[in-house]
């Protein structure tokens, strides 16, 4: 697969105009009627909307939350957590890339018919299904992304989505199209992605006889040689039948979630039930990955992935690279890195005592004098705390000021922490940064993990039936939080009793699950959209960003003490959803911004 888009880059034009998009530079002028006997042509079309898939490698939105600040002094988030949001100045918004992807999924849906894919039945029939399948999943994923970003409320407070393109547009067409309602918008998804499921399959698999081919196939005559180039492992990487069932959990959970449901025709249940479509395929919680918590330091396993195939923790991944530029970016200066991503003490305070109690339970034994002795073992394998061991070389980071070099937090300038923290996951344990001997390893974006559908099904059964409510299915709210809980190793020891004291309470249980949501997805760009589709309340949104100072007593014991303003956030109550990009409100008369923009 990624050979197959590296060969297809020459077909990415520059989007930065209508009059780019729709007349390209004379070298490569060629109209859409040369796809339809150049089947390599219309799969460029497609190629650009992966070419444009929203996945972050890095952390991004985290670093406007209460998860993390950056010692980037210009990063483009910071400026938005501390007061530059605007709809002129919106490092969130996706409306351009969105869109110029839906733009190239029309155009090959709209010609899929007439495309020669193969010269024979029903090899062409099976080759058109795959593509145009792929090509309602890919506008569904867009417009989801674009929902998400855009949706919001109008003046009079009505639920606005965004304008529905299913049709291409060419310099004829009206741009000035107002924006639908946000039900509508998710009901289109809806429509995408049971039209994907019909025509995709689960996974991109050989079959090994005629037999195992889908009927409606098997009596067009297809044999087992052509089902297989149409559908066979050599797809794999590509959107499939299973990131189509995840991405519609993921649709409803947003659609569920406070923010939203009033006015988004979909429910709690439904939310679930989505969701455990997918961890059904798997055999619900018993499929859960015991190493999934820290599929990043997986070293082995991600050495050994073959093109297109994924761990059992991912459902979906991007290619893989060998470099070492995230370890470049967040290693710590001792370690040759630039320590940008900080966690906050907000997210060290929220990891739990590994008997599984808030660090503010009386019951915890937490000690604000030894603060990482006895605590969650996710807070060590997510983040670089004083003393840790990190790096190939495994050497001691010291972030308190008794220490001799610049990994102190406040150091210097723009390398060292400015939280008393420096990120550990998602960057390989293995790299030696070292310019004498610096080594790479190889890295994948996970864009969609079982963990993550996961959690959407505790939190969608929780609202729906209570935390230990089934609904239709095997396992509850309570189970599979338990579950996610033991494989980190929090509560092992006795039974969980927090968990347990908490099980028949819809609030106190919603509480936790978020907040595992918040520990098992930091640094992957969630938090950001979780706080706004739960409709936090705005000293929330607003929570400063803390951090912690380490010194040495006398006696040599250690002195913790807390930064309580390392940052500032900057947010009002309109905040929740982003706004539409001012140079589109200014240039369509029909297009409402959202309240407060």
């Amino acid at each position: 697969m990624k050979k197959i888009l590296l060969k297809l880059l020459a077909f990415t034009p520059l989007l930065v105009a209508c009059d780019d998009l729709f007349s390209p530079a004379p070298e490569n002028i060629r109209d859409i009627e040369s796809m339809y006997e150049e089947p390599s042509y219309a799969q460029g079309f497609l190629a650009n909307a992966y070419l444009l898939l929203p996945y972050q490698a890095m952390p991004g939105s985290d670093l406007a939350t209460d998860d993390a600040v950056t010692n980037e002094n210009d990063n483009n988030y910071l400026k938005m957590a501390t007061g530059a949001w605007a709809s002129n100045s919106d490092p969130m918004s996706q409306w351009q890339g969105r869109y110029n992807a839906i733009q190239y999924v029309n155009i090959v849906l709209e010609s899929c018919d007439k495309i020669a894919w193969a010269t024979e039945e029903p090899l062409r029939t099976m080759f058109n299904d795959h593509f145009k399948g792929e090509c309602y999943a890919m506008r569904a994923l867009h417009m989801y992304y674009l929902l998400q970003a855009h949706g919001g409320r109008d003046a009079s407070g009505a639920l606005l989505g965004v304008p529905i393109h299913l049709t291409s547009e060419d310099k004829s067409s009206d741009f000035n199209q107002p924006r639908e309602t946000f039900q509508k918008c998710v009901e289109q998804i809806m429509f995408d992605i049971d039209n994907a499921l019909e025509l995709l399959p689960y996974v991109c698999n050989d079959v090994a006889t005629d037999s195992e081919i889908p009927a409606k196939y098997q009596a067009m005559g297809a044999t087992m040689a052509g089902y297989n180039r149409a559908f066979g492992s050599h797809m794999k990487g590509k959107i499939d039948g299973r990131v189509v069932e995840a991405l519609r959990a993921q649709v409803s959970l947003l659609a569920a979630s406070p923010a939203y449901n009033d006015a988004s025709g979909v429910t709690w249940a439904q939310a679930a039930d989505n969701a455990a479509t997918v961890l059904n395929r798997i055999g619900g919680i018993a499929g859960m990955d015991q190493d999934g918590w820290k599929w990043f330091a997986n070293t082995s396993e991600i050495g050994n992935l073959n093109a297109g195939a994924n761990p059992a923790e991912i459902i979906w991944r991007g290619n893989i690279t060998d470099d070492k530029d995230w370890e470049t970016s967040n290693y710590p200066p001792s370690l040759y890195g630039n320590g940008r991503v900080n966690p906050t003490q907000n997210l060290v305070d929220a990891f739990p005592m590994a008997n599984g109690y808030p660090i503010t339970d009386v019951a915890a034994g937490y000690s604000s004098d030894d603060p990482y002795t006895g605590r969650d073992p996710r807070l060590d394998a997510y983040i670089v705390l004083n003393g840790s061991k990190m790096g190939s070389t495994n050497g001691e980071i010291i972030t308190g000021t008794y220490g001799t070099n610049s990994d102190v937090v406040n150091k210097e300038g723009n390398k060292s922490t400015r939280t008393g923290y420096y990120m550990r996951k998602l960057l390989r344990p293995d790299i030696n940064l070292n310019p004498q001997s610096s080594t790479t390893q190889k890295h994948y974006v996970a864009r969609i993990r079982y963990t993550e559908i996961f959690l959407a099904y505790a939190e969608a059964a929780n609202e729906a039936w209570g935390p230990t409510g089934t609904g239709s299915h095997a396992y509850s709210a309570y189970d599979v939080i338990k579950a996610i809980r033991q494989r980190a190793g929090v509560g092992t020891d006795n039974d969980d009793s927090y968990l347990e004291s908490i099980k028949n309470d819809t609030n106190k249980m919603r509480e936790l699950i978020r907040n595992e949501r918040r520990l098992e997805l930091c640094f992957e760009n969630f938090r950001f959209w979780d706080l706004r589709r739960w409709k936090v309340d705005l000293t929330k949104l607003n929570e400063t960003a803390r951090g912690m100072q380490i010194s040495k007593n006398a006696d040599g014991t250690l002195k913790y003490t807390e930064m309580p303003k390392v940052e500032e956030r900057s947010y009002k109550d309109y905040m929740y959803y982003g706004p539409i990009p001012y140079s589109e409100t200014l240039k369509w008369s029909k297009l409402q911004q959202n309240q407060g923009w």
